[in-house]
């Protein structure tokens, strides 16, 4: 088995070497073996394992649930249930997060008609109205 540099990982999986230092930080990324000049040595599966957390993030996983999949990636009494129970809970917070965007967009496009184009910014309603919003 051949081991590849850093930079190698890097290019094949599409991200950057301060990346998969992070990844490896965030314990998402084993350490990787040392060469004798105190280079990161990894093994070429480490390229999959960048790319599943690559697109589980592009999924909107953050990466604590990145690490969680990857757990439940290599425990062998994981079943698939298990696994579609925690992307349809994603489905659930993704739907909330676009029923907040939703609302978020509605508040900005009421004060946004409110709005006098011709007003001096001390008479801007938006300004005004983000003075008065109080956060419950």
């Amino acid at each position: 088995m051949s081991l590849l540099s850093i930079g190698q990982v890097a290019k094949q999986a599409g991200v950057s070497v301060e990346t998969l230092r992070f990844y490896e930080k965030q314990g998402l990324l084993l350490k990787p073996q040392r060469s004798a000049a105190g280079y990161r040595c990894y093994e070429s599966g480490v390229v999959r394992r960048v790319r599943f957390i690559q697109h589980a993030k592009e999924l909107g996983f953050a990466l604590r649930e990145v690490a969680d999949l990857l757990n439940l990636r290599q425990t062998r009494k994981t079943s698939c249930a298990q696994v579609r129970s925690v992307a349809l809970a994603k489905v659930t917070d993704i739907d909330q997060k676009l029923k907040d965007l939703q609302r978020m967009r509605m508040a900005l496009e009421k004060l946004a008609s409110r709005c006098e184009l011709e007003g001096t910014l001390g008479e801007c309603p938006i300004l005004d109205a983000l003075e008065d919003i109080t956060l419950e």
